[in-house]
C-alpha cells in the first residue's frame, strides 16, 4: 500500500530496551477533501531512510498495516493497529512529465484537399 502527502513532522529516532530496538515516527498529511494526518512508523534500519527528508516535502510512502492483540490484566483482549513504512520517495514539484505538452507537436497537414478516397468500402 502507499500513502501520498506532505511531511508534517519527522521525529528523532527512539531506542528501546536492552536489545536496542529503534523506531522513528513520521506524520504525513494527505491531500484529500478531508486531509488525514497519518502517523507512520519506521523501525530498525528503516529509521535511516528519513534522514534525507524535511518537513513540507511531498512524498510517497510504501506501507504495511500491522495489528496485534494484547490481553489486559482482567483477561480482556485489546487490539492495536499501526502503519509501518518501509520505503519513502520524494514527489518533487514540477518534475518532468512523461507526456510532452501539446504545443511541441507539429500540426498535421490537411489530407482531405488533394488525397483521393481510395478506401474499398
Amino acid at each position: 500500500m502507499e500513502v501520498i502527502g506532505k511531511i508534517k513532522l519527522i521525529n528523532e529516532t527512539q531506542t528501546f530496551g536492552s536489545n536496542g530496538f529503534r523506531k522513528r515516527e513520521l506524520v504525513v498529511t494527505t491531500d484529500e477533501q478531508y486531509p488525514q494526518m497519518l502517523l507512520i512508523e519506521f523501525i530498525q534500519d528503516k529509521c535511516d531512510l528519513l534522514n534525507s527528508f524535511q518537513v513540507g516535502q511531498d512524498v510517497k510512502v510504501s506501507i504495511n498495516l500491522r495489528g496485534r492483540e494484547w490481553i489486559n490484566p482482567q483477561g480482556e483482549a485489546k487490539y492495536f493497529n499501526s502503519i509501518q513504512g518501509w520505503r519513502i520517495e520524494s514527489l518533487a514539484a514540477g518534475a518532468p512529465s512523461n507526456v510532452p505538452p501539446a504545443q511541441s507537436f507539429e500540426p498535421a497537414p490537411d489530407l482531405s484537399a488533394d488525397e483521393p478516397d481510395d478506401l474499398p468500402f
